[in-house]
C-alpha cells in the first residue's frame, strides 16, 4: 500500500468508529495535536476518538484539498482541509478546519506518525 492509500485507509478507518481500525494505521510513536489536547500514546489517542464519537453521532470524516507537501522512502507529509458531519444532541452539525499528517515507513508498511488537527476560525 502506498503512502496516499495509507491516508485513505486512515480516513476509512476512522468513519467505522472502531477504534482497533484505526490503531492498524499509527505508528506505535504516534502523537496527535488537537485543537484542545496533545495525546501522545495509543490510549490517550483512543480516548480522544471515542469521546468525539460519542459526542458527535454518527460523524462523517473526510479530508478535501490534499497537498503532499513531501514523500521519500522514509516520509511523507500531506496537509489537507478535513470536514466532519453528524449528530450533536439531536440536530446535525459539520464543520472543517486543517490537517498536518505525517507518515512514517516502517516494516509494516506506511503509518501515520503525526497529526495536527485545527479548527478553522
Amino acid at each position: 500500500m502506498n503512502v496516499q492509500e495509507t491516508l485513505q485507509t486512515y480516513i476509512e478507518a476512522t468513519n467505522t468508529h472502531d477504534f482497533e481500525n484505526v490503531r492498524q494505521v499509527l505508528h506505535e510513536d504516534a502523537l496527535f495535536w488537537f485543537t484542545s489536547q496533545i495525546c501522545r500514546t495509543h490510549d490517550e489517542i483512543q480516548a480522544y476518538f471515542e469521546s468525539t464519537w460519542a459526542i458527535i453521532k454518527e460523524e462523517v470524516y473526510s479530508a478535501v484539498d490534499i497537498r503532499w507537501l513531501h514523500a521519500d522512502e522514509q516520509s511523507a507529509t500531506c496537509v489537507y482541509v478535513y470536514q466532519y458531519e453528524g449528530y450533536y444532541e439531536g440536530k446535525l452539525i459539520s464543520g472543517s478546519g486543517r490537517a498536518t499528517n505525517v507518515f512514517a515507513k516502517t516494516d509494516d508498511g506506511w503509518k501515520l506518525i503525526h497529526e495536527h488537527l485545527s479548527k478553522l476560525a
